[in-house]
């Protein structure tokens, strides 16, 4: 009974890390579709979110039948209870491919972006996907060293973010309205993005450590605004991120 209940343990394991392959592979195909105005490989990447919310529903399902049959302690409690906050994560990380593809679909035939800010799009889309392909490697080795690099590795993300704005501030900007705010909408969806496997990252270290990344090194604390509501981190992150992400989808459609 007991090594059926640790193989559904490492089950859950793997989901969350074919979650966070799945939603890694999305954000470099929509940036794609994005940025060569594809629109069969938006709608495939917008079709294909539908298996990453399949995954993380059975993962939930999964996850509290454990609860209520095994009632688990100590680290098998922490992990069971940090796998449902990571699955959260990642199904945003989907739904947030899957917008930068609707905004590639929604601009079809033409590029969603201007051709002076393809490079800095690109580079946010395939850093994102570095980004999360990291998440990837921290769920299934569980090296907290790993995990608290992405902390750093998401400085080069806000960079990229804040150069968008000086685009979009700059008096020469001559691109309209419309691709302002398509620009505006797609250099939030990659920030966020970047902040859920940060967020999952984080979510690893304290299922190894038992304690928050910020209170190993407090100098993240210091590096990130010691923001738990921006980045999500430990048990009570996820809502604040997830306010966000509401915020920043409600636009995808304007």
């Amino acid at each position: 009974m007991r090594d059926a209940y640790h193989e559904e343990l490492d089950s859950i394991g793997d989901s969350l890390v074919e979650m966070a392959r799945l939603v890694g592979s999305a954000i470099g195909r929509a940036t794609t579709a994005m940025l060569d105005a594809d629109l069969k490989l938006a709608e495939s990447v917008i079709a294909a979110d539908e298996k990453v919310d399949d995954l993380q529903r059975d993962l939930e399902t999964r996850a509290i039948q454990l609860l209520a049959r095994q009632q688990p302690v100590a680290t098998d409690l922490r992990i069971v209870v940090t796998s449902l906050r990571m699955s959260a994560d990642l199904e945003r990380s989907g739904d947030l491919a899957q917008h930068v593809a609707k905004v590639a679909r929604l601009r079809f035939p033409e590029s969603a972006v201007p051709q002076d800010l393809q490079a800095t799009l690109l580079e946010m889309g395939q850093l994102a996907q570095r980004l999360m392909a990291k998440a990837a490697e921290v769920i299934i080795t569980k090296d907290v060293d790993l995990a608290m690099q992405l902390e750093q590795d998401d400085d080069a993300m806000d960079l990229l973010h804040r150069t968008l704005f000086q685009h979009l501030m700059d008096d020469r900007w001559k691109h309209g309205i419309e691709t302002a705010v398509d620009v505006t909408l797609l250099g939030r969806y990659y920030e966020r993005f970047a902040d859920h496997a940060v967020s999952v990252a984080r979510r690893v270290v304290y299922l190894v450590t038992g304690d928050y990344a910020d209170e190993i090194d407090p100098a993240l604390a210091a590096a990130t605004g010691g923001a738990e509501s921006g980045g999500g981190s430990g048990a009570g992150g996820s809502d604040a991120t997830a306010s966000s992400d509401e915020a920043a989808a409600s636009g995808e459609n304007h």
